[in-house]
């Protein structure tokens, strides 16, 4: 099985004899992770959240009802720039400071402050949906922006939910009420994590798949397989799936009081622009599914097992600025080789498949499919070295891909 050990520049590399999850990294990156300049940048991810302030006070500074819409320009303009100029990050935490900076709980705080932050911006939303005087395209405006703030709240919530500690996980399911999407909770860790890089994972993207079939089939599949794994818990304990004790129902319990509280407030007009906005936030999260490991195939052993999950299974980014912002979320390899490690010492790894720009461009790509498939089916044939059979091929498209690439039935088998 393929490890990790430290290629150029800082990064990682694997190595065919290193146990998969180990990490080495030499003397001359130590102290770069605790002590240099990325340790500050982490509260930078508070922009995130407080982004979605800003449209009330841009339109009433420039009079331009475009700025209801700000989000948009902030996630897919803004950032996709600054990811361009800032390149790439290219350190890592050396092994001597691994633990030190897992105990630190400065970086905790980083996550912990984003909660307050994301439901100050709701709050704010709410009241200008229903006493702003918006037009409804500027509502719906504000509801994307807000929307995108939920989205990356996902992301909050998902690395509170791989803690042990139960307060943070609480906090994860907190996080997760904004866009009804309590599940995630579940199935990720326990399913996701499980099954990904095969046919069986639904958050993982086939080749030859747009983001359009795979959206559904994502969405709906995760839900009925975190569904499926709470009930195969509860009933080990004797428990029904509907009681408070499973963590489906809790959240969306938790989801329920913080949707009817805020209407009870505000008025039934928010509920509408609360749904788009939790729509939003939850689609963006599967499209970063949909980029992270498209085509991406984990072979099966001689006793038909798939094999370990290792930094060949997720397409990587290091792009410094999105990193700031999703907590080191494009650093995807390292997350699933170890997923318990804290996003502060997640390591770039070269061996992984690397994508061409940052999350926030791919996500731009993935929404025009002819130009995702012109820009991603490339790279997913040259880590594969031209071999398209060792891709995850979408099942009903595999005859004409395997055709197109002149891949015989004999070969194909």
């Amino acid at each position: 099985m393929r490890g990790f050990e430290l290629g150029g520049a800082g990064r990682v590399s694997v190595s065919e004899d290193a146990p998969a999850s180990s990490i080495h990294v030499d003397a001359g990156d130590r102290g770069r992770g605790r002590r240099g300049y990325k340790r500050y940048l982490w509260m930078l991810g508070l922009l995130a959240p407080a982004s979605a302030l800003l449209p009330s006070q841009l339109v009433m500074w420039t009079g331009m009802p475009i700025f209801w819409w700000s989000g948009v320009m902030i996630f897919f303009v803004v950032i996709p720039v600054v990811d361009a100029l800032a390149g790439e990050d290219g350190h890592n935490p050396s092994d001597a400071d691994i633990e030190s900076m897992e105990d630190d709980r400065y970086y905790r705080w980083c996550t912990y402050l984003f909660l307050p932050v994301q439901f100050v911006t709701l709050l704010v939303a709410c009241w200008m949906w229903a006493f702003g005087g918006l037009d409804i395209v500027d509502k719906i405006g504000l509801a994307v922006t807000v929307g995108l703030v939920a989205g990356t709240g996902i992301n909050a919530a998902h690395e509170l939910g791989h803690r042990i500690e139960k307060h943070e996980r609480w906090l994860a399911k907190v996080a997760l009420a904004q866009t009804f999407y309590g599940h995630f909770f579940v199935e990720h860790n326990r399913g996701h994590h499980v099954r990904v890089a095969t046919p069986e994972d639904p958050a993982t993207a086939r080749f030859g798949e747009n983001v359009y079939t795979f959206l559904p089939r994502s969405v709906v599949g995760g839900l009925v397989s975190a569904w499926s794994l709470e009930r195969q818990r509860l009933s080990r304990l004797g428990i029904r799936p509907w009681s408070l004790r499973s963590n489906l129902v809790h959240s969306w319990v938790m989801s329920l009081v913080l949707f009817g509280t805020l209407a009870a407030i505000f008025g039934l007009g928010i509920v509408p622009y609360l749904a788009v906005q939790a729509a939003v936030g939850f689609l963006l999260l599967e499209i970063i599914n949909y980029v992270e490991h498209y085509g991406l195939l984990r072979e099966k052993n001689d006793r038909g097992r798939y094999v370990r999950t290792s930094a060949r299974h997720s397409w990587n980014s290091d792009r410094l600025c999105t990193n700031i912002f999703l907590y080191h979320l494009q650093r995807h390899s390292d997350h699933h080789a170890n997923p318990a490690k804290r996003y502060q010492t997640l390591r770039a790894c070269d061996e992984a498949p690397q994508l061409p720009a940052g999350y926030a461009t791919m996500v731009l790509l993935a929404v025009v499919p002819p130009l995702w498939r012109r820009v991603m089916d490339p790279r997913v044939l040259a880590h594969y070295d031209g071999d398209v059979t060792r891709a995850n091929i979408l099942p009903r498209r595999r005859e004409k891909i395997l055709a197109r690439h002149r891949i015989g039935p004999n070969r194909a088998a």
